[in-house]
């Protein structure tokens, strides 16, 4: 998301916008773009406690060992799922991959241990799946439910082969008026995903001027993908047509429906898969459900396809999906809530790579390789150069510091929090005695610690930011400080030509700009110190922060001043999709992944201050948001696609030891 600067003279974040419309569907996340980390210690010493679930017997002692792996084979194809096996007993898959490869329907629950599911079969009479914690991901015991839908399964190394009886599409049907609604009729269940393509570029008119702006796409293209053959009549009805668009969007786009005949773009099979690809109206999206006697797929276009959940996932995790009405609008809402309290949970900040700060990935794949069971994604960044845009300490360890004075969250281990806007002095101190170099008798701090953030000024490079430096001003003077000594000094030429070795035991100082004057006062073998202090004070006495902004909540009251963070009123008007942190009254943790108010935009900085409110937050933040707003949990995006997800600097994991 922009991260808009008002001061000049800065290197402010460049971060083109998403304004990809609200895709949250209770169906299965695309699985093109899922990753999943590599295969879990196999050893069951520190199973889950589980429950009895229908006649699926409990997991055996600790001494059972099980086998595990990290991709599963569905007829065939090789896809990313963690899994799990007991020999000549229970099989398990991961709840994320169980989601968004087979279509599986995860069901409100307050028992941690017991999972209720829906697939082809009533949702009064949900299937309960005994759950396992283990190696970042919460598993599902699929046993009798793969037995009852006759799959077979083997494992095969690293991968879990599954095969399920091949089922026939043999038709697809219109609920008229209007067309918002597509049935598939199959003669058995079958596992089912959907992808979600890109906004349908229009095609340019000859006769406009050179230079007109291309017509703005209205469809997005959608596809459903099912395990099956789907009766050659289907596919002769439905070949491929000029797409035909709706005329541009009016006030209200829900008043432009799609038609079926414009609504299907093709139906196929490739690989014994049946392929729909569907041209939907931008201001909708598939919400897809299973009915049994007779099998059938669901797909309904809808504005507001989230599907309300409330979900015990694990002891001292709560997930939730819910709409919240601010006004006239409603806004989809995806949140975990978090018992920072709970034995064996932490939080920690978590960054794309652990030997330097440059550098960006999905929240998805950072999430995975820290084995967290959960996480949102942090603070800014320069999506141009991947470096970090705020503070970010870790372990008591400052890796980049605050910038602009800008909203933080801090905390603890022992589960308190602390919000403000912050700020971090760094002085040197040098031989003399005097504390910082001077210029023209101003004291000169470190502005900056490990940032991408650049003004005229002195900055401060550790090994947290990678073996080398490489200038981001023209004409910087280097300093190398080892053992609290300057040992050697450098000029540096055009910015990004030449890489300076930062030292394991020391740091660099860069002058910048004037601060270049500086050089005189600072020659080889001087000694020197660096002092470092927060403000406010409160934040010294927390080892974990993440800085974002704005600020939205303090003590339970809105205390939204982005321009006193010096974002730009562009960025504060803004309608996007938002990610936020807060304390509630109940001292649990809320992160929030907030998307498109149904038939429009996101919400507006204060638009998402008051919604956080009604969530009940007492302290919030605002989080780096738009297309880098991502919600982890267990493998799988919960508010989002994986396509549409931006890569990220930094986030916050949630860490969960089974007990």
């Amino acid at each position: 998301m922009k991260n808009h600067c008002q001061r000049k003279n800065q290197n402010c974040a460049i971060k083109p916008h998403n304004y990809s419309l609200w895709q949250i569907v209770v169906s299965p996340i695309t699985v093109i773009s899922l990753y999943l980390s590599a295969t879990f210690a196999t050893n069951a010493q520190q199973p889950a406690k589980l429950g009895q679930a229908n006649t699926q017997r409990p997991v055996s002692p600790a001494s059972v060992r099980l086998t595990s792996g990290s991709q599963i084979s569905l007829n065939g194809r090789n896809l990313p799922g963690a899994w799990l096996q007991q020999p000549g007993g229970a099989t398990f898959i991961s709840d994320g991959a169980l989601r968004q490869l087979i279509g599986v329907d995860l069901l409100s629950s307050n028992n941690p241990t017991k999972q209720p599911v829906v697939w082809f079969s009533p949702t009064t009479q949900p299937l309960v799946l005994n759950t396992r914690l283990q190696g970042g991901y919460r598993y599902l015991d699929i046993t009798n439910f793969a037995r009852t839908a006759g799959w077979q399964i083997q494992t095969q190394g690293n991968t879990l082969a599954i095969a399920t009886p091949r089922a026939q599409v043999s038709n697809l049907r219109f609920n008229q008026p209007p067309a918002t609604r597509i049935v598939l009729d199959l003669d058995r269940p079958t596992p089912w995903q959907v992808r979600q393509g890109q906004p349908i570029k229009l095609p340019v008119d000859p006769n406009a001027p050179p230079d007109a702006k291309p017509p703005a796409p209205t469809l997005r293209e959608w596809t459903i993908v099912l395990d099956g053959i789907a009766d050659p009549g289907l596919i002769q009805r439905y070949t491929p047509l000029p797409v035909t668009p709706p005329s541009p969007l009016e006030a209200n786009p829900l008043k432009q429906l799609p038609t079926p005949d414009s609504l299907v773009k093709r139906v196929e099979v490739v690989n014994n898969q049946t392929l729909i690809t569907l041209n939907v109206p931008l201001a909708l999206s598939p919400k897809v459900s299973t009915i049994n006697n007779p099998d059938r797929l669901v797909i309904d276009l809808r504005p507001d396809p989230l599907e309300p959940r409330d979900i015990t996932w694990a002891n001292g995790i709560r997930w939730r999906q819910q709409f919240l009405n601010l006004g006239t609008d409603r806004f989809p809402v995806v949140s975990l809530e978090i018992n920072p309290r709970t034995v064996g949970l932490t939080l920690k900040p978590i960054i794309t790579n652990s030997d330097t700060l440059v550098g960006t990935a999905p929240i998805l794949q950072t999430a995975q390789r820290y084995f967290a069971v959960g996480a949102i994604n942090g603070g800014y960044f320069n999506r141009n150069n991947r470096y970090p845009l705020g503070a970010i300490r870790q372990d008591g360890q400052w890796l980049s510091s605050p910038i602009l004075n800008r909203g933080a969250i801090a905390w603890n281990n022992a589960g308190e929090f602390y919000f403000g806007r912050l700020s971090l002095q760094e002085t040197l101190v040098i031989s003399n005695g005097l504390r910082s170099a001077t210029l023209g008798g101003t004291p000169s701090p470190i502005l900056f610690l490990n940032s991408g953030y650049v003004q005229s000024g002195i900055a401060r490079y550790t090994p947290a930011w990678g073996q080398t430096y490489t200038p981001l001003t023209d004409n910087e003077r280097i300093f190398l400080v080892q053992n609290n000594k300057i040992s050697n000094q450098f000029a540096g030429d055009k910015a990004g030509q030449t890489s300076f070795p930062i030292p394991r035991d020391g740091y660099l100082l860069t002058l910048r700009g004037n601060a270049s004057a500086l050089t005189s006062q600072l020659p080889i073998g001087t000694d020197v110190q660096i002092t470092s202090n927060t403000t406010p004070a409160d934040f010294n006495r927390y080892p974990n922060i993440i800085g974002a902004g704005p600020l939205l909540i303090q003590n339970s009251q809105i205390v939204l001043n982005a321009e006193s963070e010096q974002f730009s009123k562009a960025f504060i008007t803004e309608r996007a999709i938002r990610s936020g942190i807060c304390t509630t009254a109940n001292n649990t943790l809320l992160i929030t992944a907030t998307h498109n108010r149904a038939g429009g935009l996101g919400p507006t900085l204060a638009e998402h201050a008051q919604l956080m409110k009604l969530l009940g937050c007492v302290n919030a933040l605002n989080l780096d948001g738009g297309s880098s707003t991502s919600l982890y949990l267990s493998g799988q995006l919960l508010d989002r696609y994986p396509n549409t997800a931006a890569r990220v600097h930094n986030g916050i994991g949630i860490f969960l030891q089974p007990r």
